[in-house]
């Protein structure tokens, strides 16, 4: 059972959503707080959690950061980081119209990523292909990360107090996972490349292996994290867990339409539009 947050956990997770809720930004907490850690920032995430929760959200998986090792000196972060995902702020696409209003998100940015429906909660110390046989789907969405941070600067442990960046996320075609092609999925997921497009041009392309070792490793990387958490719980069945960016992360802004190949899985490339 996760211990309670504190109530300077719960402090700050107040300051977090009232500064979302007032779209104003705010300086990190590592420059103002003596001792801001990431063990302090995870019990924050654990007090958004509930606060969230209270207010009628619905927790429904979690988004794994700074997955990417090719971006860590770009924002000074130089390990994976996760936060929780909502039934508010993750949707299908194909429940959409394509678009989604930017307007409540502070200096957003876009994320191609890989994301895993698991069936059975996997545990700690198992290997890829153990991992892999509690996915029930896989699919392929944009994240949408935003920085209560001005200009994107902050160290680890705020990204973590503030939702480890998450704004939004769209899920594109949930694929099922037949047990007798595991071992193919297993391979392509080493291996793929994600070709990413702003309004029809290429922008970036990333491959499998910028996300740690591939996209089923960082679900590894959370697993471990995980088990020393004394805040926030074990992964459970029915989770969505998002694995990170495979490109760059770039900003956004009204009246673009981002578009996405992919390249070694089969599965559809998505398109998004901002308004």
């Amino acid at each position: 059972m996760p211990n309670p947050p504190s109530q300077e956990a719960d402090r700050i997770a107040a300051e977090v959503l009232a500064a979302s809720a007032a779209r104003q930004q705010m300086a990190p907490f590592t420059t103002r707080l003596p001792g801001f850690d990431l063990e302090t920032a995870y019990a924050v995430t654990a007090a958004l959690r509930q606060a969230r929760i209270d207010r009628g959200e619905r927790p429904v998986g979690r988004k794994i950061g700074f997955t990417n090792r090719t971006i860590w000196p770009e924002y000074g972060v130089y390990a994976p980081i996760w936060g929780n995902m909502y039934d508010s702020t993750l949707r299908d696409l194909a429940a959409t119209d394509g678009t989604l209003e930017l307007a409540p998100l502070l200096e957003p940015r876009i994320e191609p990523e890989i994301a895993f429906g698991f069936a059975n909660a996997p545990r700690v110390g198992m290997s890829e292909a153990e991992i892999l046989a509690c996915v029930d789907w896989i699919a392929h969405g944009f994240e949408i990360v935003q920085s209560v941070f001005p200009g994107w600067k902050f160290q680890a442990a705020d990204t973590v107090a503030a939702y480890a960046l998450h704004g939004a996320y769209r899920l594109g075609k949930r694929h099922k996972i037949a047990a007798e092609d595991r071992a193919g999925w297993l391979e392509r997921l080493r291996k793929f490349e994600i070709e990413l497009s702003k309004d029809g041009t290429v922008i970036d392309r990333g491959q499998a292996m910028n996300v740690l070792d591939g996209p089923l490793s960082t679900i590894s990387h959370l697993l471990d994290v995980l088990s020393r958490d004394q805040a926030n719980p074990p992964l459970q069945a029915g989770e969505i867990i998002t694995t990170g960016t495979v490109t760059r992360a770039f900003p956004v802004v009204a009246g673009e339409t981002w578009q996405t190949k992919l390249i070694g899985l089969p599965l559809d490339g998505i398109a998004l539009r901002f308004v």
